[in-house]
């Protein structure tokens, strides 16, 4: 069985972008379209990443990762931010909720990968 990724932005454009390129290197993929849709989808299936957009509508990145990181089937799941914000103040924020990693858009798929597959729970 494949590693699963879930990845978690509001927009379509950037999941369907993510989702071919985590694919097409192997790995399974489940979406959610802001943090609270993505809290929903964390039924107790195993999840090895999380890729996260920082700001989305109902639930932000930030507040998704707070909330991931209290509930006990999850919290050692780790989560790389995606974001356009390349902010010094946000990234700090990012870490102190217990984002792993943070990557700036607009990213190469082989910068994407070589994160992920640096991160991804065995």
């Amino acid at each position: 069985m494949g590693k699963t990724v879930m990845i978690v932005d509001d927009s379509a454009s950037a999941r369907t972008m993510l989702g071919l390129t985590l694919k097409g290197a192997g790995y399974d993929v489940v979406e959610g379209s802001d943090g609270k849709h993505a809290l929903s989808l964390l039924d107790g299936r195993k999840v090895h990443l999380i890729i996260s957009d920082v700001n989305m509508p109902n639930m932000d990145g930030i507040a998704f990762v707070k909330a991931l990181k209290q509930t006990p089937n999850y919290k050692f799941t780790p989560v790389i931010m995606l974001t356009t914000d390349g902010q010094e103040s946000k990234k700090q924020e990012g870490k102190a909720a217990g984002a792993k990693a943070w990557v700036t858009k607009p990213f190469s798929p082989t910068q994407l990968l070589d994160a992920v597959s640096k991160l991804v729970l065995q």
